[in-house]
């Protein structure tokens, strides 16, 4: 047993010793041998990981250096701002399954868009920062400057425009986090989340031009440059569910190898997915990770990890050991 870790590491390496349990400590051992190794990670959020306030420990992993780079998708890049303007104005709804369409219905009227047992409140969240990113998107584009996605959530939230609207700790939120350093994000498929929605409304009404946000084939020379650089000692790859946040940067490999014909291109150097999804047909969240290795993403000798459970209970014991709590 590790014996400079905290009383969580203790507790999952004494009691966490088989099946799903045991893949949970054997994926933490992992992650934490490729980072004492040199090796750079990539953590992928899909899902709803924000609203789930993954960023009170995820924030920590951020500014303890443990994760490199992140992939998300356009819904977890702002509801972790979102819940950090607007957290006391969100409604838990802890009997969800027995909610009949007209109890929907009237969570709609009410302004709260339910996300499984959590409504997100909309006047106070989507309203309060398209009122200050319009700004910035039309700012740019008056300068003549463009921008990914999610650098222009970090020229919100470095303004400090935001402040007076603080319902929780700062610290708590991963996405200041990742502004504070500059993290580098993939956010692939942006336009799929209410900013990106937002966005094109103005676009529609001649207010904003389409290329004032740069586009998910940037994000993907983007994504293409960093891994060149960066993969001297190897990255690994942390997926927090499925769809386009893991499957979009996972190609970024195959893509450079085979299409750039950049044959020293290195393979991912580790792979964990975190997933409920059952295999199936074409199902890529509930694929296993062996799949890969006949699209050129992984090697033989990756070392593989699929923990077959709630991301919102595995991640935060995954993140508490490596961070020795």
């Amino acid at each position: 047993m590790t014996t400079n870790k905290g009383e969580i590491s203790k507790f999952i390496e004494k009691y966490y010793l088989h099946f799903n349990a045991a893949a949970l400590v054997d994926a933490a051992k992992g992650y934490e041998a490729q980072l004492n190794s040199g090796a750079k990670m990539l953590v992928s959020l899909a899902g709803a990981m924000s609203t789930a306030e993954l960023g009170k420990i995820f924030a920590e992993m951020i500014r303890q250096d443990k994760v490199q780079i992140v992939s998300c998708t356009g819904a977890n890049l702002e509801e972790d701002i979102m819940n950090l303007v607007a957290h006391s104005h969100y409604k838990r709804v802890p009997n969800y399954r027995d909610l009949t369409p007209q109890d929907e219905w009237e969570l709609l009227e009410k302004g709260l868009n339910r996300v499984t047992d959590t409504c997100i409140p909309e006047e106070e969240a989507f309203r309060r920062i398209q009122e200050h990113i319009v700004k910035i998107w039309k700012d740019a584009e008056a300068k003549g400057e463009r921008y990914l996605p999610h650098e222009y959530m970090y020229k919100l939230l470095l303004s400090g425009v935001l402040e007076e609207h603080y319902e929780i700790d700062l610290k708590d939120s991963w996405m200041y986090a990742a502004a504070e350093k500059n993290l580098p994000i993939v956010c692939p498929g942006w336009e799929d989340s209410t900013m990106g929605n937002i966005f094109a409304s103005y676009v529609l009404k001649g207010e904003l031009k389409a290329s004032t946000v740069k586009s998910g084939i940037e994000y993907m020379t983007f994504l293409a440059d960093w891994y060149t650089d960066h993969s001297e000692n190897g990255i690994g790859f942390f997926q927090i569910g499925g769809g386009i946040a893991g499957d979009f940067p996972i190609c970024v490999v195959p893509m450079l190898y085979q299409d750039m014909e950049r044959t020293e291109t290195p393979f991912w150097s580790y792979f964990c997915q975190i997933s409920d999804s059952t295999t199936s047909y074409g199902s890529y969240s509930g694929a296993v990770p062996n799949e890969k290795i006949t699209w050129g993403k992984l090697d033989i000798n990756t070392p593989k990890f699929i923990i077959e459970s709630d991301a919102t209970i595995v991640a935060p014991l995954i993140f508490a050991y490596l961070l020795e709590m």
